[in-house]
Order: structure tokens, then C-alpha cells, then sequence
């Protein structure tokens, strides 16, 4: 089974991936953790998305495709969580897909409120030491700002400051409907509610994909 999740930055479509290759023995692959792993190795892809990054804009086509390309050609089932996200990323997809004689099952558009949106993102903190994910609400430290499974310090990444995720929020918006329009021509597209809670938004995605549940 391949899958798309698409949608605004902090709609869910992170954790909904986690959850969703579980259930369904898939492999998640995101194109933030990819783009973060190519920062943290200093390659020259890395170096370049770093810039883009800190200043609230989305990566260029050019260089977030050669990363995931490489990814998607050693694994089968899959859901693509942040890619595509653009019409030019989209089409590169598909011919990627056709080369491998395969194909999109669902891409799942995931819409939620800002005033969501800045919540998750806002609060999150990361661990500067083991990556490990903390919210300053709903998934607090023990200790403030410190982590818990290795006594990192906790920081905030450039790109869940307020003023950058309201920026962020506003470049996607502007690329995203012609991203929509394609796949709900393909007949793949199927919107979810975002602002859901995680069991709840689980099992709405689940019932669209029970032709393919075997549990």
C-alpha cells in the first residue's frame, strides 16, 4: 500500500503516519527528517535546505526530490508524510512510480485551523541531543526544558517560532490547491479533518482503507 498525507504544517499528518504504518506494516517516510538528516550530515543538499528552512520557506523541488526519490526505491509499502509538496514534486512522483511499475493507493489531505496549527507548533520543543519530541502542553519534560531519555536540552526549532509558522502557513496555502486539484482529478484524494483527536482521526483514515485492512 502507498500513501500520500498532505496538508498545512502541524495538521497531524506526522503522527497519523506513525500510527497508520503501524497498523499497516508500512514505512514512514518523512520528508522533514529526511531534509533535517541531510542538515545534520552537511551534505551539500543539506546545506542548502538549511537556509531556506530557517526562514520559513518550503525547500526547493530540486533538492527535496533527490533525497526522497532515494528512499522510495528501497522500500515497498509506504506513507509519504510532507512530500509532495508542490504540482512540479507531484508529477516527479508519479514518474518515479511509473519507472517502478507502481502506484498510489490514497492521498489523504489533512485541513486544520491556524489557531490549531500555531498551538502544536509553538509548543513544541525539540531534544538538541536525541531528537527526542516534546510539547510544552500536551507531552511536557519531567524537567522543564530538559529531556527526559537523555538530559539533552530542550530548544525550539526556527521554523515552530509563531511568526515563521504564520509565514510557513501562508507559502503553503498559496501552492497547495493546484497540489489538491491534481489528485482529486486522479480520483486518490480524500480530505480529513485535522483538527481531530489521534484515535479519532486514526480510525476515519482506517475505514477508507478497509479494502486493504487484513487484521
Amino acid at each position: 500500500m502507498r500513501l500520500i498525507f498532505i496538508g498545512p504544517p502541524g495538521a497531524g499528518k506526522g503522527t497519523q503516519a506513525k500510527v497508520v504504518c503501524n497498523y499497516f506494516n508500512l514505512q514512514h517516510i518523512s520528508s522533514g527528517d529526511l531534509l533535517r538528516e541531510a542538515i545534520a550530515s552537511s551534505s551539500p543538499e543539506g546545506e542548502k535546505a538549511k537556509q531556506f528552512i530557517e526562514k520559513g520557506l518550503l525547500v526547493p523541488d530540486e533538492i527535496v526530490v533527490k533525497i526522497v526519490a532515494e528512499r522510495i526505491r528501497k522500500i515497498k509499502g509506504f506513507v509519504l508524510d510532507g512530500f509532495p509538496r508542490t504540482l512540479t514534486q507531484a508529477e516527479f512522483l508519479d514518474r518515479t512510480l511509473d519507472s517502478l511499475s507502481i502506484s498510489l493507493d490514497r492521498v489523504f489531505n489533512f485541513t486544520v485551523s491556524l489557531s490549531k496549527v500555531i498551538e502544536r507548533l509553538s509548543g513544541r520543543r525539540i531534544c538538541s541531543n536525541c531528537n527526542a519530541i516534546y510539547h510544552i502542553k500536551n507531552i511536557p519534560p519531567r524537567k522543564e526544558g530538559i529531556c527526559d531519555r537523555c538530559g539533552g536540552r530542550l530548544v525550539q526549532r526556527e521554523d515552530d517560532k509563531e511568526e515563521t509558522v504564520r509565514k510557513r502557513l501562508k507559502v503553503y496555502q498559496k501552492i497547495s490547491q493546484p497540489l489538491i486539484e491534481y489528485y482529486k482529478k486522479k480520483g486518490v484524494l480524500v480530505n480529513v479533518d485535522g483538527n481531530m483527536e489521534v484515535q479519532e482521526l486514526f480510525e476515519r483514515i482506517k475505514e477508507s482503507l478497509r479494502r486493504y485492512d487484513t487484521h
